[in-house]
Formats: C-alpha cells, sequence, structure tokens
C-alpha cells in the first residue's frame, strides 16, 4: 500500500502501539552517537524519519522525536546492549530510506537505521520511501492508519 506523504505525520495504530512516519523533507548528515564511536549517515529529502512506540503513549513525545530529528537533526543516541537504560525507551527512532519493524531487537542498541524496535503486533512492518510518501508492507490486518496535523505555538509574554 501506498500512502501519500508530504508535510504531515502519518500514525500507524495498533490496539496497544503505534508507529508515527514522516518525510524528513532535507538532506542532511544525520549523527548517531554509539558507545565505541560516531556514525554519520547520509538523510536524502525522501527518506522516512519512523518512531515507533512500542507500548503506545501519548503521541505528543512522539511527535516531538520525529520533528527532532526531521527539522532540528538531533542525534540519536545508541546504549551499549547491557545498558539496564534500555528498557526504559518508551519511544524509538528511525532513519532512512526503508525502515523494518521488529520486536526481538533490544530497545535503543543498535546503530543500524534500517530497523527499529516494536511491539508484536507492528512487528514484520516495513515502510519505504516513495516518490510520493511512503510504501507500507508487512501491515497486519485490523491495523488502522491516519494522517496527523499539529500545530506549535510559543507565546513570549514581557514581565
Amino acid at each position: 500500500m501506498i500512502v501519500s506523504l508530504r508535510d504531515e505525520l502519518l500514525l500507524i495504530s495498533g490496539t496497544r502501539s503505534f508507529l508515527l512516519a514522516a518525510k524528513a523533507n532535507a538532506l542532511f548528515a544525520l549523527r548517531i552517537e554509539a558507545p565505541d564511536k560516531e556514525y554519520c549517515q547520509t538523510i536524502e529529502p525522501s527518506d522516512i524519519v519512523v518512531v515507533s512506540a512500542p507500548e503506545g503513549g501519548a503521541i505528543e513525545p512522539a511527535i516531538m522525536l520525529a520533528e527532532f530529528v526531521r527539522i532540528y537533526h538531533m542525534p540519536l543516541i545508541v546504549l551499549p546492549k547491557d545498558h539496564p537504560g534500555s528498557k526504559r525507551f518508551s519511544y524509538l527512532v528511525s532513519v532512512g530510506p526503508l525502515i523494518t519493524t521488529s520486536c526481538t531487537i533490544r530497545r535503543g542498541t543498535h546503530p543500524e537505521q534500517h530497523l527499529v524496535c516494536s511491539s508484536d503486533e507492528l512487528a514484520g512492518t516495513t515502510l519505504k520511501a516513495h516518490p510520493d510518501g511512503v510504501e507500507i508492507t508487512g501491515l497486519p490486518s485490523g491495523i488502522s492508519h491516519q494522517y496527523v496535523t499539529y500545530r506549535m505555538s510559543t507565546d513570549f509574554s514581557r514581565s
């Protein structure tokens, strides 16, 4: 299935988890900070940013993470495989032209951007950059998708 995607975000929802996908819409260097070294990956405007929430939760943190990466080019942090904090990551990010979900990897411990940790209900879903948006394969039945728009507002008061 090909879903049109330009500036909006795409929410793919299961019963207890979700994925949020967005086009990168810019050429930039993605820094990936791992325990042993720093990786640098070129992100193309057609690439996709995917935020996975394996246990569900609020969508606002997922939106913020997607925008931190695609607009502000914030680096991604990768923990060592035995780090106790990895189980506390409730939102995970991967960026690239092709991203596959898996429920068999340890959260936040791999620098490879073709893979993102997900719940078992969304495992095996693949999101691939497409000229018109994103191509989604392996989506289990009963999983819905919808567009998400948001507005950020900042107000500075004089004191």
